[in-house]
């Protein structure tokens, strides 16, 4: 297993060499240095020499992906690119352009998304889950088919309305819960009811549909009506065999939002005032803040790699038949 681990590291690599291209590419498309200069200067007429200055106090001086005033290896590796792609590699994601330390923002503003994302993530796989479960063994009924019906309501809406109606009436209406902002520790739990209610109820429609798919799919199999031939009842059958069984793509679907956790929500975050990393995503994009945009991308591809490496991991634990070679 352990060749594996490293050969699945030594792969990710190139994924992550060719995730920061298209970051730089496409940044630059849009933008040059000039106009970044510009936004950050914030003056209408600012003069050249002062585009200029913040271009090289901020490294942006450079040529983006190939040098012709160097010589040999530095035609390549004298560039924009390579100056500011290699510290990512060691996770040295330097300034942001106003100065700030990117490093602490993000350990910083990483607790407030966990304290969403976390409890959203459980409380919200553990309903979706249950709630797919009783649809099938109610299943061809009346209560199914409401099931399926209500599913089909809430993936209809979207999912600025559960922000907006939840806080309309569960803060403005009723005065249950503040309607946005955050406070660190148990007192700002008041803080965090809604945004987790919200993320569970948006998500209801879609993901139990997926896993009521999922386990009429497995009921209709042999190991099934084996165990329905020995007796076992309709509960035990659902409870311990189906969902043991469909616990490989239950995983699937679980493991890699590891990365979703992390960095956040940015519509969540942003509508409910709290500082976490999808705010600090959606703020940077506004402000051109290049050296941000690329720390945040290249931390969400080395996430979602990781995701999908204890997914595969993952598997061996769930189903002994498994093999990592």
């Amino acid at each position: 297993m352990l060749a594996y681990i490293v050969r699945r590291v030594l792969y990710a690599i190139p994924i992550l060499i060719g995730v920061n291209l298209i970051t730089f590419a496409l940044f630059f498309v849009v933008n040059t240095p000039d106009d970044m200069a510009r936004i950050h200067l914030g003056a209408k007429h600012v003069t050249a020499e002062a585009i200029e200055r913040w271009k090289t106090e901020h490294g942006y001086d450079r040529p983006l992906f190939f040098n012709p005033a160097a010589e040999g290896a530095g035609k390549l590796g004298d560039t924009l690119f390579v100056d500011k792609s290699l510290k990512l590699f060691a996770f040295s994601f330097g300034q942001a352009d106003d100065g700030r330390d990117i490093a602490r923002e993000i350990t910083t503003r990483m607790w407030p998304s966990l304290a969403i994302a976390l409890p959203t993530f459980l409380v919200g796989l553990l309903a979706y889950i249950s709630f797919a479960l009783v649809m099938v063994f109610f299943r061809a009924t009346y209560l199914d088919f409401a099931g399926v019906v209500l599913c089909v309501v809430l993936m209809s809406i979207s999912g600025l309305f559960y922000i907006i109606g939840g806080q309309f009436l569960l803060g403005k209406l009723w005065h249950l819960v503040p309607v946005s902002g955050y406070e660190p520790g148990l007192v700002g739990l008041k803080f965090l009811v809604l945004p987790i209610l919200v993320g569970v109820i948006s998500g209801l429609g879609d993901s139990s549909r997926f896993y009521r798919t999922l386990f009429l799919e497995e009921i209709h199999k042999d190991y099934v009506r084996t165990a329905r031939a020995k007796g076992l009842s309709e509960r035990v059958v659902l409870f311990r065999h189906v969902l043991g069984n469909a616990m490989i793509p239950i995983l699937t679907g679980a493991v890699v939002v590891i990365p979703r956790l992390f960095l956040g929500s940015l519509i969540v975050e942003s509508f409910f005032g709290i500082p976490g990393l999808g705010s600090y995503t959606i703020d940077a994009i506004q402000a051109q803040d290049f050296a941000i945009v690329r720390a945040m991308v290249f931390l969400g591809s080395v996430l979602y790699i990781l995701g999908l490496l204890l997914t595969d991991l993952s598997y061996t634990l769930v189903d002994p038949r498994v093999r990592l070679e």
